[in-house]
């Protein structure tokens, strides 16, 4: 089976909410040559991503969706190993999290995966975090970037809750911050003082490089600030 059907394949196994059809397919990809990250984007996540569309074209249901998630994860766990990360390559810290009121954690999930295989640092706090709980991370590590997610419009004003707290600790100046999650926009980032938005997992590692003045010469010799 050439690449682009491997990549249908496990794509439609999770459509298909098949975790054992998800792991050998991801398998076999792997197994042809096909790089980690693109098995995660063109796979894993573009199956995921249908089964988003039909669940908003109700479809599917949050049952049908959680078992398309879990199938996902059962390639997750079978690429991730995989991935290739440079020995001596640091570009900085990172602390992670959902959100207060949200226990949605897919796009977070990927976001971290793909962070540390860009070399980053990871403090992840999973999910339905509280504000404070992300500032007295950001201290503690002395993080770079703090990336906040939510998938629910009704907790998308904690993520302004978190970097007013940031301002108040005086943690701020210190720190980037970039949020994504389906319901945020760019517009909105800019509105809550956020320094970016990442409408994927892909593009969030870009623009977190972005962000950090992080250059490919600079990526190439592992520097962080």
């Amino acid at each position: 089976m050439e690449f682009e059907g491997l990549l249908k394949a496990i794509a439609n196994s999770v459509l298909s909410m098949d975790e054992e059809a998800t792991a050998e397919r991801t398998q076999e990809a792997l197994a042809a040559g096909i790089d980690p990250l693109v098995i995660i984007n063109e796979g894993l996540v573009a199956g995921m991503n249908q089964a988003g569309k039909l669940f908003e074209e109700n479809e599917y249901f949050v049952p049908e969706l959680l078992l398309c998630s879990d199938a996902m994860y059962a390639g997750l766990s079978v690429v991730t190993p995989h991935i290739e990360r440079e020995e001596n390559l640091y570009l900085g810290s990172v602390v992670i999290g959902v959100v207060e009121g949200d226990t949605h954690d897919i796009g977070k999930n990927l976001v971290k995966v793909m962070l540390e295989a860009s070399g980053f640092s990871v403090h992840d706090l999973g999910r339905n975090v509280p504000a404070k709980a992300f500032v007295e991370k950001v201290r503690e590590v002395n993080a770079d970037l703090l990336c906040l997610s939510t998938l629910m419009t009704t907790t998308m004003g904690e993520m302004k809750k978190v970097i007013d707290l940031l301002e108040k600790e005086n943690l701020r100046g210190r720190v980037k911050v970039l949020v994504g999650g389906a319901p945020i926009s760019p517009s909105f980032a800019s509105s809550i003082g956020a320094d970016g938005y990442g409408e994927n997992a892909a593009r969030a590692v870009r623009v977190a490089k972005e962000m950090l003045g992080i250059t490919q010469a600079k990526a190439s010799q592992g520097g962080g600030r």
